[in-house]
């Protein structure tokens, strides 16, 4: 018997679409004006909502741009905890963020171009949101660090396993947030994502662009 896929609930639906109206809202609002010059209020109208409905989907101004940071962590988490007994802590790392991205890319709403470009402009040049991007990014690898330790009991100390979770880590979010200053698609960002981790997991002197290398032959 043929199954089809499942519908989005229409209420689902609505909070979904509603959500995405106020971010794309606000990333225009604070490219054109200037995030501090922007208020909630401002937003919610240029989203075609209230300030409560607002509120209902953001506790502030900023989590608007960090809104997918930390979609469903709790997978990423147990991903590292479900060590299996042939890996190192590099493959785990790397299983981990692997069905993470899997688990999450679904979730994320489609943005174009111009908008991730604003979105990444926005949080490397504005002082409030730079702070708030270092804070998020810190907890999650925090959060990993911890349970990579907890899955290699006596196995791995704890600076290793903070070299190892900022290495990768970090090249994801390098590689992200380039994609996005130079303007590429979801989909192109993704994929430079998916080289950050290669890059992080195998090392660096090996690292190299598909086709590079074969200019001018």
């Amino acid at each position: 018997m043929y199954v089809g896929a499942v519908e989005e609930p229409r209420r689902a639906r609505k909070k979904r679409l509603t959500r995405e109206r106020i971010v794309s809202a606000a990333i225009r609002l604070f490219d054109q004006h200037g995030y501090d010059d922007v208020t909630v209020a401002q937003v919610a109208e240029a989203a075609d909502v209230d300030t409560k409905t607002f509120f209902n989907y953001f506790r502030t101004k900023a989590d608007v741009l960090f809104n997918e940071l930390d979609l469903e962590l709790d997978v990423l988490l147990a991903a590292v905890a479900d060590r299996r007994p042939e890996e190192s802590p590099g493959e785990v790392l790397r299983r981990a963020v692997q069905e993470y991205d899997a688990h999450r890319r679904p979730h994320i709403p489609r943005r174009e171009p111009a908008e991730l470009s604003a979105a990444a402009r926005l949080a490397l040049t504005t002082p409030a949101l730079q702070a708030k991007w270092v804070y998020l990014q810190l907890d999650v690898q925090r959060r990993v660090i911890a349970e990579l330790l907890k899955a290699f009991p006596g196995e791995l100390d704890p600076i290793t396993a903070a070299a190892m979770t900022g290495s990768v880590f970090g090249a994801i979010q390098q590689a992200s947030l380039t994609s996005a200053q130079l303007g590429l698609s979801q989909d192109e960002l993704w994929e430079a994502a998916t080289l950050a981790l290669d890059i992080a997991a195998h090392g660096l002197l090996p690292a190299r662009r598909p086709n590079q290398g074969q200019q001018g032959t």
